[in-house]
Formats: C-alpha cells, sequence, structure tokens
C-alpha cells in the first residue's frame, strides 16, 4: 500500500475580508506555493491566524485536509471549485480521511516529525469564506472535519512528498471517531474518558471534554 503523500501546500496571513454579512478577518483564505517551505514549531513559513485564542499555537500548527471530500463537496454543491485549500487547510493529502489518522499519529514528512492532536472544528469563518450559510454545520455532520498536527521536529517539506507513520499509540482514536464523540452529546462518559487518556490528544479537547465529565458525572 502506497503512503500517502501531500499533494498541495498553502500558507496565508490574515486579511480583512467584505464577503459577508459585516466585515471580517481571517488566515482562512491560503495560496498554493511550491518549492521547500519551512515548518516551524507554530506554523510554516508565511502562514498565520488572526485568532490566536481558537486557531494556532504549538496543538494546531498544521491543518491537514483530505483530498477525496472535495470531489463530494463539488457534487453536493453543485459543481462550486472549493479546493485545494479551499478549506484553510495547510496540506491537501492524498490517500487519507477521518478514519485513517488517529490520535497522537506520528508522520515523518521530508526533514520534518508531525504528529496528530486534534479534529478541526469549523466555526462561521467557513461559511464566510464561500458565503454558504451553513456549511460548518454541514461539515460537522458528514465528519469531513479535517485534523490538526503538531511538529515534533522542525524542517523543510514540499508538496509531493509522502508521509510516513512512525508511530500509532492511540489505534482505538481514529479522528472520525473523535468527531462522533464530540458531537455526540450522549456518548458515554466510559468513551469520553478513554478519549481523555489519551496524552497527544491536544489541551483544549481535554479542557472541553473534562468539563463535559463534571457535568455529566
Amino acid at each position: 500500500m502506497n503512503a500517502p503523500f501531500i499533494t498541495s501546500i498553502q500558507v496565508g496571513k490574515p486579511q480583512t475580508h467584505y464577503t459577508w454579512k459585516r466585515p471580517w478577518k481571517s488566515g482562512i483564505k491560503k495560496e498554493r506555493i511550491s518549492g521547500p517551505v519551512y515548518l516551524g514549531n507554530t506554523n510554516l513559513a508565511g502562514d498565520g491566524q488572526e485568532d490566536l485564542k481558537n486557531h494556532g499555537g504549538t496543538d494546531k500548527a498544521v491543518l491537514a485536509y483530505g483530498l477525496a471530500h472535495y470531489s463530494l463537496w463539488d457534487k453536493e454543491l453543485s459543481g462550486m471549485d472549493l479546493g485545494p485549500g479551499g478549506f484553510g487547510e495547510n496540506f491537501t493529502i492524498h490517500g487519507q480521511t477521518e478514519r485513517d489518522v488517529c490520535i497522537g499519529d506520528v508522520f515523518r514528512m521530508g526533514e520534518g516529525v508531525l504528529q496528530v492532536s486534534q479534529t478541526r472544528m469549523p466555526c462561521w469563518k467557513l461559511d464566510a469564506r464561500w458565503e454558504i450559510e451553513g456549511l460548518s454545520t454541514r461539515v460537522k455532520e458528514t465528519g469531513r472535519s479535517g485534523w490538526y498536527l503538531r511538529v515534533l521536529k522542525e524542517g523543510f517539506v514540499e508538496e509531493g512528498q509522502p508521509l510516513l507513520l512512525l508511530d500509532r499509540p492511540h489505534e482505538d482514536w481514529s479522528i472520525e471517531g473523535v468527531n462522533r464523540l464530540i458531537h455526540d452529546k450522549s456518548s458515554p462518559l466510559e468513551e469520553v474518558a478513554s478519549l481523555l487518556a489519551c496524552d497527544s490528544l491536544a489541551a483544549s479537547i481535554k479542557r472541553m471534554l473534562t468539563k463535559r465529565m463534571e457535568s455529566q458525572g
């Protein structure tokens, strides 16, 4: 079986946009770049976020999205071409979706080493990006969320490079499974506790699930 690989890399700095109900600022619009790009501890060179409370940081250094999803969106949105890069991702990946990736997975890509930290939980800015009311809700419903990675080793990366799996410490917790648990508030607390026990899980998700345990326990 061939390793998944990066079909494109996108970066972008925050900009003010006037395409929605009010002016808004975000780094969700990204441009494809070719050639080597430096993968740093908190982002790729040339990338940035506006809302640093909900985006960015070491647990959300890089956003990845499965290339296969774009053909599905194309059909559902009557031929509207959203991507690659249309969901604000840094890495568009061939050969991976949420069911193929687990919390804590460690991958080597070029000189860099990355680890899957959490699912992506889209906000209204995805709706604003495409002027499609409810697109972020549809992402949650379909599970085509994408996922975040933290950087364990910095270095240069480049489109076309494979993602080589080095470690899978939490094989029971795919991103698909994480999405199901997060959005289904009736999930058994035993499952919530199991996910919380994953030491590779992002701190923000741990805080959210801990509050659920405390409120339902």
